[in-house]
């Protein structure tokens, strides 16, 4: 669809939803945070532009109408738990973040961009030491499974039509250096060799894999991955909250964005980040 029949189509929808809402312009303009003149350059014919997300969502809930419906996106017009029932479900089964599942969702997310926030740290990189310690303490994954889930998910990653960013806490990264946390009972002989193996792999593939470090102290993540515009996984610890709606996934890639611009180490000064750690592992 051009943009002009796309611009005519979210114009109707949103004169459709004013006149849901029941509220004369002005007021209807108030209560989603816009001034009257706003909301009338978006619904003129000669109008050319499109409101912000939060815009969208405030126009929702004030009709209210789902932001797919109103982009055109989606034939269903309401909003509430018809919606979240068909375009979000809950994956159980879940042992692990590196489940089969997501390599699946990998591979039908190439030629999109990848977006993704690890549990601790991205799993393509990390070494077979650190999979089976990580993983030898549950009753429900195997570290042979996830060793075999990290290969296929390194494999997809050096093909050249790939394209992943990850964003994890710095904090996250020095606390594996230096035996933090979940880590303390891991030697330092294989954190140090872990630091070198991350920083190896993280020159070999960029730029088509590209890691951001942002200050844990002032950003937080839950684990979640985009796979492009088909679906985003939040990982709930033995679940997977898989969400399929656009407006939803738009919004979180708005939050990845947020992760993203708020980065301290930017992506070509992370290996060096990684070896000068080095020097911080003990045990």
């Amino acid at each position: 669809m051009d943009r002009r029949r796309f611009l005519e189509g979210f114009r109707a929808r949103l004169a459709e939803a004013v006149a849901r809402s029941g509220m004369g312009k002005g007021v209807f303009a108030a209560a989603v945070g816009l001034d009257r003149s706003t909301l009338s350059q978006l619904l003129s014919p000669g109008g050319d532009r499109l409101p912000r997300l939060e815009t969208l969502i405030a126009i929702g809930q004030a009709a209210p109408v789902s932001i797919d419906w109103l982009l055109g996106l989606s034939h269903q017009d309401s909003m509430g738990g018809d919606i979240l029932v068909e375009e979000a479900s809950i994956e159980h089964n879940a042992p692990s973040p590196a489940d089969a599942r997501l390599t699946a969702w990998h591979g039908e997310a190439v030629g999109y961009k990848i977006r993704y926030v690890p549990t601790t740290l991205p799993d393509l990189l990390k070494t077979p030491a650190v999979i089976r310690y990580e993983f030898a303490p549950s009753l429900s994954a195997r570290p042979e499974r996830e060793l075999e889930a990290t290969a296929a998910r390194l494999a997809l990653q050096r093909r050249p039509e790939t394209d992943m960013e990850a964003c994890s806490s710095r904090e996250s990264v020095v606390g594996f250096a230096r035996g933090e946390g979940i880590w303390r009972d891991l030697p330092g002989d294989r954190r140090a060799a872990a630091l070198d193996h991350m920083a190896d792999l993280v020159e070999e593939l960029y730029p088509t894999f590209r890691w951001f470090l942002y200050d844990g102290r002032q950003r937080f993540s839950v684990p979640i991955t985009l796979f492009g515009p088909q679906r985003a996984a939040i990982y709930l610890g033995g679940a997977y909250y898989v969400i399929n709606a656009t407006g939803h996934i738009r919004a979180l890639a708005e939050h990845f964005d947020d992760l993203i611009r708020s980065a301290i180490v930017q992506p070509p000064e992370v290996p060096a980040l990684l070896r000068g750690l080095k020097r911080e592992v003990v045990g």
